[in-house]
């Protein structure tokens, strides 16, 4: 697992900046309901998503429980950031009218902790509200490039963001589908050379900086040709639900 105080200050640079940070926002946002007045953006990470976010009548508010992510957060959106567990969310029942959880369930433990969360989710949503998350992470990243080939045969964690997994956990605490929509992780089309980097900082969490699998397929990967031409940008999924209104 990355450590992500340390990741802080060059996170948003490695990822895309602002082209994908715009259009996840703007994913998010076609799916959030036009009458909505305020809007929970959980693991908020640097805000550099939701800033965007806002917009007139619409008041947001991020969380997330890296404090030096969440410090770049308040620098974007002073005093509508606080650190909280995305688990166990400091906000009483029924507080917004949408929230949102962008690039967040991928990174959680196991299935106990992504039903934690989008039950949390659930709760702090106002009755007939909406949830967007993310889904399907990983999948998006394989876009059928030669790297993907290289990689195909590492160790895998289980994904836990699967769609149709969240969609259970999300009827179980009183949420309907709602909403699907796509956009395009800009500027995250990974190069061989980008790709052997991510492996000597822990990107894999399967294969850890020196282990020596990693260094088998980092010299893989330093075979291909055109190393610092980045292969197509991933799509990333993204899912509505709204909260039952009774």
């Amino acid at each position: 697992m990355l450590d992500y105080s340390a990741e802080a200050e060059r996170y948003d640079g490695l990822r895309g900046g602002e082209p994908r940070a715009q259009a996840a926002a703007e994913a998010v946002l076609g799916l959030i309901p036009g009458d909505a007045r305020s809007l929970l953006d959980v693991a908020c990470g640097t805000g550099i998503v939701t800033r965007r976010l806002a917009r007139p009548g619409l008041r947001v508010l991020g969380a997330d429980l890296t404090e030096a992510m969440a410090r770049r957060a308040a620098a974007r959106l002073p005093g509508a950031v606080v650190l909280a567990d995305s688990r166990r969310l400091p906000f009483p029942d029924g507080r917004f009218d949408a929230v949102s959880s962008v690039w967040l369930l991928h990174l959680l433990s196991g299935p106990a902790d992504v039903r934690a969360v989008v039950g949390e989710c659930a709760r702090v949503l106002r009755p007939g509200g909406v949830y967007v998350t993310t889904v399907d992470k990983a999948a998006a990243h394989n876009v059928g490039s030669d790297i993907d080939a290289v990689l195909a045969d590492r160790p895998r964690l289980p994904a836990v963001d699967e769609a149709a997994a969240v969609a259970s956990y999300a009827a179980a605490h009183g949420l309907l589908p709602a909403g699907r929509t796509r956009f395009r992780g800009a500027g995250q089309g990974r190069s061989p050379r980008r790709t052997i980097a991510d492996l000597r900082r822990g990107w894999f969490m399967t294969l850890p900086p020196g282990d020596p699998r990693a260094d088998r397929f980092a010299a893989r990967l330093a075979a291909l040709p055109d190393q610092d031409r980045p292969r197509p940008d991933p799509w990333f999924t993204v899912l509505a639900f709204r909260r039952n209104e009774r």
